[in-house]
């Protein structure tokens, strides 16, 4: 399957996502969308959520795809990547990333234990700073999913994952 990605709107927060998602869905009428978010402690079922941000009626070309808790167990369930990105041993990601039950809190606490200095200091938060990740989270996530991540090693770990692939295989991308 070849897919030719035109943008990508990503690392600018789940708010960012919702707010595009209504057009993306009047995208999607000419030709196909793949937008992924995940479900976090929206308190939303994911059917219940893909509803509320496309305002309504989704279009059979906009494949809006919540992952069931977060996107971070994905990126964790590359083990093997993961564990040399932060430098770190690779007993210390579990074998099966989608029963973390805060895979965002986890990943960050991996990140506490990198061997690299300044991978911390952008991954985990400051001391006494109220958000949970530090000011680099997403660009340095984003740089190790676009240049390191290994997808079929991710699914070959997480069946979630495994799931969502199966997914877009059969998506409509005529």
């Amino acid at each position: 399957m070849l897919i030719n990605i035109r943008q990508r709107p990503g690392l600018k927060g789940k708010g960012y996502l919702q707010s595009k998602a209504p057009s993306l869905n009047q995208t999607a009428k000419g030709f196909p969308v793949f937008m992924l978010t995940d479900q976090d402690t929206s308190g939303q079922c994911p059917p219940q959520l893909v509803q509320a941000w496309t305002k309504g009626e989704r279009n059979t070309k906009f494949f809006l795809h919540v992952a069931v808790m977060e996107v971070e167990s994905w990126v964790m369930a590359d083990r093997k990547g993961f564990a040399d990105f932060l430098s770190i041993p690779l007993n210390r990601i579990p074998e099966d990333t989608d029963v973390i039950l805060q895979p965002k809190e986890f990943l960050v606490s991996l990140a506490r234990l990198s061997r690299k200095t300044r991978l911390r200091q952008e991954i985990v938060p400051l001391p006494g700073a109220t958000s949970k990740v530090g000011p680099g989270y997403n660009s340095r996530l984003g740089e190790f999913v676009h240049s390191r991540w290994s997808v079929n090693r991710a699914a070959s770990v997480s069946v979630s994952l495994q799931r969502t692939l199966a997914q877009l295989r059969d998506f409509d991308l005529v």
